[in-house]
């Protein structure tokens, strides 16, 4: 440890000892070493405010940095065309702050390996100027006793640093970045510490681990999902068989393959706002589900912070009113366009942007509802029609002036109506995840056909069970896929960053 003096403070800032940059050709090794960087930074900051919260503050600040990891060309190194990522698009230097490599291990390897293939260059792996909030580098669950305030004078943001929102943003993914003069380009599409926010994010909304995240992820806007999701994932954990080894519930409650009951978490006493069960595979192959409840909000708080997990795709699997007189109840609803009157992502992705479907995820939910109704060809399309669904920001839409949004619901073709798909679609655009939506027709407020009582009940035994077994198994197909096939060129814009 060494101290050192900052002409521009007052104080003595207290830091580790300098971190000596290295080079690797290794993805592993490379991997490692940022692991070690990490866990040492993060380990020091958790020493100095334990020992704070124990003696008392010092007129001394402690601070440790993010690792980083960079990489420079001087070649227009011509790659595999059909690769949507692993690669620098012009010469340069490209860099990237790192967290929580033990979590991002398999994926920072991946992306690493990419990119000394395509460009025959080693990784540099430093430490960042970044600093390390000390809110990021305590370990998830920990408790921060209230008797240490007795301890601890001065404000912690004058011991420590805090999480700091002006580098907290989404200039990256959006496209907006703005460089200074011989700044480094971004290597990845989210910094260290909008990274690090997200993941407590996920932690608080959901009740369970960043960890226990998998790649393909269903949301819906229904309990009786979830529902029929936990019923179906205990009987597979009962029964012991198939490749899914865990299933993980809210309080990070897990029952392992050949058990009955959960043998680690605690119960929440009540549910989050946002509850994820996750029915995991190794590698995070298996499937996550998430209650987002109803409207565009959450869609996109939600989708804000799964993606800088970097998942495979994420589906919107739900209920919606059927526009059209020759829908019933119960029919199904693949979106291949989106009218957004949702509003929440207008400041981030504009309106004139087109979110246009996805081969990969359209082909897989059609084929999924194929195979779980029996039904193929023409007669496929007697109970799920592709079209345009709308999102909107008004539950109460029905309510208006009726030749306002009836007239615009024409105009555009749409064929079905919700608060969430949207939203979810284009923030899986905006972020570079692949995204779909097949929905159920629940009403046809149109045609005046509501459920009576009785009716919801039986509707939803019936039509929840199969709607979901299609997306679990749309999900399992798009698994099967070569994950070069599923990451669109699509989703890239002029200049990307070269981690997926």
């Amino acid at each position: 440890m060494e101290k050192r003096i900052y002409p521009e403070a007052i104080e003595t800032i207290v830091t580790p000892e300098p971190y000596e940059a290295r080079n690797f050709t290794d993805a592993r090794e490379a991997v490692a070493a940022l692991r070690a960087l990490y866990e040492r930074n993060t380990a020091f900051l958790r020493h100095c405010f334990s020992a704070l919260a124990t003696s008392g503050d010092k007129s001394t600040r402690y601070r440790a940095f993010y690792p980083a990891v960079s990489i420079t060309t001087t070649s227009f190194t011509q790659v595999d065309s059909r690769q949507a990522y692993g690669h620098l698009a012009t010469p340069g230097n490209y860099s990237t702050t790192i967290t929580r490599p033990d979590l991002f291990e398999d994926y920072l390897v991946e992306q690493f390996r990419l990119l000394m293939r395509n460009h025959g260059v080693p990784l540099t792996v430093s430490e960042s100027d970044t600093p390390i909030p000390l809110h990021f580098a305590l370990i998830e669950g920990t408790h921060v006793d209230a008797s240490a305030a007795e301890h601890i004078k001065r404000p912690i943001r004058d011991l420590f640093d805090v999480p700091d929102l002006d580098g907290t943003d989404d200039h990256i993914a959006n496209g907006t970045l703005q460089l200074g003069l011989g700044e480094p380009k971004p290597l990845a599409p989210f910094t260290a510490q909008r990274v690090d926010y997200s993941l407590h994010r996920l932690s608080h909304y959901t009740a369970t681990s960043p960890q226990h995240f998998q790649n393909y992820v269903l949301f819906t806007n229904y309990q009786f999902y979830i529902d029929e999701f936990c019923a179906l994932a205990r009987d597979m954990m009962a029964r012991g068989e198939g490749s899914y080894e865990e299933f993980v519930e809210p309080g990070n409650l897990v029952t392992r393959s050949g058990m009955t009951h959960p043998d680690g978490g605690a119960i929440s006493p009540r549910l989050p706002q946002m509850p994820a069960y996750h029915l995991k595979k190794p590698n995070h192959g298996g499937i996550t589900m998430v209650n987002i409840g109803v409207g565009p909000s959450n869609a996109k708080t939600i989708t804000d912070h799964v993606a800088v997990l970097r998942p495979h795709a994420w589906v919107m699997l739900g209920h919606c009113a059927g526009l059209r007189n020759t829908q019933a109840l119960g029919d199904y609803v693949l979106a291949h366009a989106y009218v957004r009157e949702d509003h929440v992502l207008d400041d981030d992705l504009p309106v004139w942007v087109p979110v246009p479907p996805l081969a990969e995820i359209q082909v897989a939910l059609q084929e999924a509802v194929a195979e779980v109704t029996g039904l193929s060809g023409y007669d496929l399309k007697r109970i799920m029609r592709t079209g345009t669904v709308a999102t909107i920001d008004n539950r109460n839409w029905e309510l208006r002036d009726q030749r306002g949004p009836v007239q615009r619901l024409s105009q555009s073709r749409a064929i079905a109506l919700d608060m969430e798909s949207a939203t979810i679609a284009a923030n899986g655009f905006r972020f570079r995840v692949p995204y779909g939506t097949l929905l159920c027709v629940s009403d046809k407020p149109l045609h005046g056909e509501l459920k009576l009582p009785g009716m919801a009940t039986e509707f939803y035994k019936r039509q929840v069970a199969q709607h979901l077994t299609i997306g679990i198994r749309a999900m399992e197909k798009l698994a099967e896929m070569p994950m070069e096939s599923l990451h669109s060129r699509k989703l890239r814009s002029f200049s990307e960053t070269a981690f997926q």
